[in-house]
């Protein structure tokens, strides 16, 4: 039997004190109310992530602002005061089950499929992500081709994720995550097919990460030091999951160094699979080149559901916490049940049946 001992070490990241390394990944579940209010049943559904033994909870993506953050019909948003408010109650029963909770801040930009405030979207430059979008988060047809956004949006973009933080801070989340992964917004900057600026955003690596640096500087230097705060990365995204970084390692290096520089206090890679290699059929994972070149904690998420699989990413140095999304759902007490060498359920793809909405299952509180 694999040593799962690592599994539940304590671990201080930032000035966030988890009691294990096992945290629940931030799944978009389209479940608050028309105006992007979260309800009753989301704080059922992360209580029970809570009940069931993980250490930290990431919430889905939450919109910062009221221009052309949104994606989704039905998403949260922390872009009000009222929003923020009804954060309060998923943030108190997460608490009262003993786990932290950082809030996810995602600007959708060109991904955008549904918003109650801008039927234009907005990216780095006039390309349409890949693809088509999602049936199943109620989108229809290919993606819009964006509006290039400007120097002054990109400055209300940026204020809008500072806002978002600081009324996440002060409906009592341990931490915000800044979403720069997937194909939202940030990375639609990192990404070279869709960023094709000729100022000092675009072009090279060093340039196309200015802005989700500056983001990260900057909401890092509003909040309060006991207030966590990281960046998600990832080199797939919803639209495009073969994408990567046409410059490799070297690539790599630039984006997670410029990002540690901005004093954050962890990066999460997600790719398919967290523990294969970033480029071609050898060599590191992107976990492992965010904490060589970052010089920061690293939370890995991807497919990382069996447990001696996430114990690998821990005893390998490629992370210091797994995060669980799919695994998660199909056994929300999935580190109560590892700890205590139970099995582990099938996956019902019934829990995807939609895949966004939070389920009856959910509300039923853990024996």
């Amino acid at each position: 039997m694999t040593n799962l001992a690592p599994l539940w070490s304590p671990l201080q990241l930032g000035s966030t004190h988890l009691g294990n390394r096992v945290a629940l990944a931030p799944m978009t579940r389209i479940s608050a109310t028309e105006e992007g209010l979260a309800t009753a049943k989301m704080a059922s559904y992360y209580e029970a992530f809570a009940r069931g033994g993980f250490a930290l909870l990431i919430t889905e993506g939450i919109y910062p602002d009221t221009a052309h953050s949104q994606g989704y019909l039905y998403q949260p948003g922390l872009a009000t005061d009222d929003q923020a408010r009804s954060w309060t109650t998923v943030v108190e029963a997460v608490h009262a089950a003993g786990a932290k909770i950082f809030a996810q801040l995602m600007h959708a930009g060109s991904q955008a499929q549904g918003s109650r405030f801008a039927e234009t979207t907005i990216g780095p430059s006039a390309v349409a992500p890949k693809g088509a979008q999602l049936d199943f988060y109620r989108g229809d047809g290919p993606y819009r081709v964006p509006a290039e956004i400007t120097r002054q949006q990109m400055d209300e973009v940026l204020q809008g994720f500072v806002a978002a933080a600081l009324r996440a801070e002060e409906a009592g989340f341990d931490g915000v995550e800044i979403h720069g992964a997937n194909g939202y917004l940030l990375d639609q900057f990192l990404t070279d097919y869709l960023n094709l600026r000729t100022d000092e955003y675009g072009g090279s690596p060093q340039n196309r990460v200015r802005f989700p640096a500056e983001v990260a500087r900057t909401v890092r230097q509003a909040l309060r030091p006991e207030t966590t705060v990281g960046v998600r990365v990832s080199q797939s995204k919803v639209s495009d999951h073969d994408h990567r970084w046409a410059g490799g390692a070297e690539e790599a290096e630039v984006i997670f160094s410029s990002l540690g520089a901005t004093g954050v206090d962890f990066i999460h890679t997600t790719e398919h699979r967290a523990y294969a290699p970033a480029f071609g059929l050898q060599g590191p994972s992107l976990a492992a080149l965010a904490k060589q070149h970052s010089g920061l904690p690293v939370i890995a998420n991807g497919h990382l559901d069996d447990p001696e699989t996430a114990v690998s990413m821990l005893t390998d140095h490629a992370a210091d916490v797994v995060a669980l999304g799919k695994a998660a759902l199909g056994n929300r007490d999935w580190p109560d049940r590892a700890r205590n060498g139970r099995p582990l359920d099938e996956l019902d793809a019934s829990l995807f049946a939609p895949v966004a909405d939070v389920k009856d299952w959910e509300l039923e509180l853990l024996s």
